[in-house]
């Protein structure tokens, strides 16, 4: 204090200069840049101001109820009865999800989702997600204690990366994420200080997975680092590709033998539409190659609530499943859950209602298998007619969407384009989306959010619209493309 009495003057104590430098490093496309300026445009579009369109269209993001897909009425009569059980009183709500509400209502604290759960997640839900896990993978044991609900898939990655990261220097760890990835991953290395390890998708296989790029990236990567980590996403976002039961095979023995701890983000899991293509998950593949692999390879695997049929990501649910961790490390992954209390209670119910649907004779079974059905059947319509689309437009060329919920065509851009958007320090991609949302109200994510190859450029789009929406965003791309083909040509 000043001899007049008066609290000198001082700088901010938070600044740019003094914040955390690591979080300045974290970037996040899908919600980035494109995203804000469509956020701007909805506000301008109100106010009144005329544009080239009516409304912003955003294929940016998996939210699939904000797409227009309809929720599952069995998931929401019984989330209802939870939230307000007075309903359970109500001869409208099929004496099913009643039943199911009751017992998960008396799972909880006062019987009431409004109470804290048990860190990791409440006990009777875990169970049933184990269960659904030995019926997923035909009989092969699954157990509660290795079940740790979590919010989201998102919360359960950047948990597992947390105990993974360690080390200084040449022993930073290392962590292998595929190119393109999805933005969670780079975001969470940038955040922890780990070290990112690329290894690249064929594109021209499909984007498949080559086992010989993996032992490029380990290889190279072991001269500045510690790999310990890899990554897979299967389907895959932002690619859509189905890996092969071959593939997981070769993937698994690989991690083997370069002792290398393997995440899999299973959120897709009921997302395959191509012909010949099916879901293998990387626990069942593992204890079917054998106790020299099943006993040794540590796995962690992650679902969620909000991809899928479901669509549900604002209920944040979610669960991951550890396989042949160390006993003390599990520990302290408990310890770890603990500081944040526990996963959002009505995500855990929801979770349940996942793993544990309507069986066969119960009154919600019909409606349940119906709308279940007509989405993924939807999905898988609407997977096909976005690549046929794309695929019609000189200067992009789609790969098949195997799966999940993208397609990440591939775009020609003349070079004026290029260098125009170099001249204005942006990524040419982003340049290129920038102007289509501009021009049409689509809102996209480049391909330089997502990683890709140098000298070649990409855009992810959802599949996730409705078809007749989808139809004119898909023939908008096509007349944009065209337009600015010839504009920079």
């Amino acid at each position: 204090m000043s001899e007049n009495g008066a609290v000198p003057r001082r700088g901010k104590v938070l600044t740019l200069d003094t914040m955390n430098a690591s979080v300045k490093k974290v970037e996040y496309a899908v919600r980035g840049p494109i995203v804000q300026r469509a956020v701007q445009i909805e506000k301008e579009l109100k106010e009144g101001v005329k544009k080239p369109f009516d409304e912003v269209i955003k294929a940016n993001i998996g939210d699939a109820h904000a797409m227009g897909q309809r929720p599952i009425t069995f998931f929401r009569q019984v989330l209802a009865l939870c939230t307000y059980p007075e309903l359970l009183d109500d001869n409208t709500f099929p004496e099913d999800t009643k039943n199911r509400a009751r017992r998960i209502l008396q799972a909880c604290g006062g019987n009431s989702i409004g109470a804290y759960s048990a860190s990791q997640g409440i006990e009777c839900i875990r169970q049933d997600v184990a269960r659904y896990i030995e019926r997923r993978d035909g009989g092969i044991p699954s157990d509660p204690d290795n079940i740790y609900l979590s919010t989201g898939a998102s919360d359960g990655i950047v948990t597992i990366l947390k105990l993974l990261v360690a080390g200084e220097g040449r022993t930073r760890t290392g962590v292998m994420i595929s190119i393109p990835q999805y933005p969670l991953y780079s975001a969470a290395l940038a955040e922890l200080g780990a070290v990112q390890i690329n290894y690249y998708l064929n594109e021209e296989k499909c984007w498949s997975l080559d086992i010989s790029e993996l032992k490029r990236a380990v290889e190279a990567a072991r001269q500045h680092c510690n790999p310990r980590v890899l990554c897979i996403i299967n389907p895959g976002n932002p690619t859509g590709q189905v890996q092969s039961r071959q593939c997981i095979e070769d993937v698994i023995r690989f991690a083997a033998k370069e002792g290398l701890f393997l995440m899999a983000d299973e959120v897709y899991q009921d997302n395959v539409y191509a012909e010949g293509c099916q879901f293998h998950s990387f626990k069942k593949v593992l204890f079917e190659m054998g106790p020299e692999y099943s006993s040794t390879v540590e796995l962690a695997s992650f679902h969620s609530t909000s991809k899928c049929y479901m669509g549900e990501c604002g209920f944040r649910g979610g669960y991951m499943e550890v396989i042949n961790m160390d006993p003390d490390v599990k520990a302290q992954l408990t310890k770890l859950v603990s500081v944040r209390l526990c996963p959002p209670v009505p995500g855990q119910a929801l979770m349940d209602l996942v793993v544990n649907p309507p069986q066969p004779g119960e009154p919600s079974y019909a409606t349940f298998i119906k709308e279940r059905t007509a989405t993924l059947r939807a999905l898988a319509e609407k997977a096909k007619m976005t690549e046929e689309i794309l695929n019609t437009v000189p200067g992009i060329s789609c790969n098949p969407v195997q799966g999940a919920m993208y397609s990440f065509p591939r775009i020609s851009l003349p070079e004026r384009a290029v260098q125009e958007a170099k001249a204005k320090g942006v990524a040419p991609d982003m340049f290129y989306c920038m102007k289509l949302l501009e021009e049409t109200g689509i809102c996209l994510v480049p391909g330089s959010g997502f990683g890709q190859k140098d000298g070649t450029f990409h855009f992810r789009m959802t599949i996730l619209p409705s078809a007749d929406k989808l139809k004119v965003l898909l023939n908008k791309v096509k007349e944009f493309h065209q337009r600015f083909t010839q504009q920079y040509s």
